[in-house]
């Protein structure tokens, strides 16, 4: 039972949904009552969202109990927010959003070990959103100049005109095994697929997964790693992989 004061084990255990009904309801009325602890649970639950992105490569890494989110989150506190910004490998700005090198490293936590699960979790983390669909010149060449740094001409973000979509954002991530992205494409109507390209994790022959109301195309080109994020039912995406695939 929890008491009218939660520890922090409690709350935790709440940010993390480890908790049965009854116990989540008396933490939500305790927070209800408590403002200031209760913008502090927020946060955690923002941070927590960023850290599920991170599945990257989870078939090749073990399991590590120090990525806890709980276990990240006492950790981060303790350094003090002053010093994310020396943790963070790469940021992102104007306005294209920030993964810390920290939050990148979390890409195991919820893993499903399956092939682009980082990918997956990219995609809803980053595509499906109330952002507004906006990409200024500046920022989209800034965008594509990091992109040739880290994945030389693989890097170039594909033109997708011809297919009714345009660029309208972009995500840089952080792995292990160095820079990721997702890019994020729009139709006149809104309709949003995700381009995502990682190193590493190579894969022999192009092939594709459902995963829930999502479906991913993946395949390699050298040692960079590319997925197609779409909803299921987007026969436009299946065109879109076999284009940007080898042999499209």
């Amino acid at each position: 039972m929890i008491r009218l004061a939660p520890s922090e084990a409690d709350l935790h255990a709440y940010v993390d949904g480890q908790l049965e009904a009854p116990a989540r309801a008396e933490i939500e009325r305790w927070l209800a009552a408590h403002p200031e602890r209760a913008a502090v649970v927020a946060d955690w639950k923002r941070d927590a969202k960023r850290l599920r992105v991170s599945q990257a490569l989870p078939e090749q890494w073990p399991a590590n109990p120090n990525l806890e989110p709980a276990h990240l989150r006492r950790r981060v506190r303790a350094r003090g927010r002053a010093r994310l910004g020396v943790a963070a490998a790469l940021l992102l700005s104007l306005g294209l959003g920030t993964v810390t090198g920290w939050q990148a490293r979390q890409l195991q936590v919820a893993s499903a070990r399956l092939p682009m699960a980082d990918a997956v979790w990219a995609y809803r983390l980053f595509a499906v959103s109330d952002r507004p669909d906006t990409l200024d010149a500046a920022a989209r060449a800034q965008l594509q100049d990091w992109l040739g740094q880290h994945f030389g001409a693989l890097g170039a973000m594909p033109d997708l005109h011809a297919q009714g979509l345009h660029l309208v954002g972009g995500q840089r991530l952080s792995t292990e095994q160095g820079a990721a992205a997702m890019l994020v494409y729009a139709d006149a109507s809104g309709a949003r697929i995700g381009v995502y390209l990682r190193p590493g994790g190579r894969f022999g022959q192009p092939g594709q997964r459902r995963d829930g109301e999502l479906l991913a195309q993946y395949w390699s080109r050298g040692n960079t790693s590319f997925a197609v994020v779409s909803p299921f039912e987007d026969a436009r995406a299946r065109n879109v992989a076999a284009v940007l695939a080898p042999g499209g």
